[in-house]
């Protein structure tokens, strides 16, 4: 399905990280967008990633997934993609597989 005029994907600055709720999240169009993890042994499970069906095509859960990597990877976390959607961007994003727990 084709963008229409007022969509537009959106940005990895429009994601917030929630570490208190163990989330990133990113507020759009009334939705709330979230990448889920869990903590353990210096090892971020993402369990689990939630955009609207009518967002989808629009690129949130890349940027949310892109965000939570870029924070796995500065704050020297190994990565378990729980989550089928990660695991598939990871395969697809070869510079992302040295996160790999």
């Amino acid at each position: 399905m084709a963008m229409s005029e007022h969509q537009h994907p959106i940005e990895t600055n429009q994601v917030r990280h929630e570490p208190d709720r163990h989330r990133f999240v990113a507020d759009i169009d009334g939705h709330q967008c979230v990448a889920d993890y869990r903590l353990r042994d210096g090892v971020m499970q993402m369990v689990h990633t939630g955009v609207d069906s009518s967002l989808q095509g629009r690129g949130i859960a890349a940027a949310l997934v892109d965000a939570a990597l870029s924070h796995a990877r500065s704050a020297g976390l190994r990565v378990d993609p729980v989550c089928s959607y990660v695991r598939v961007y990871m395969d697809r994003h070869p510079q992302t597989r040295d996160l790999l727990a």
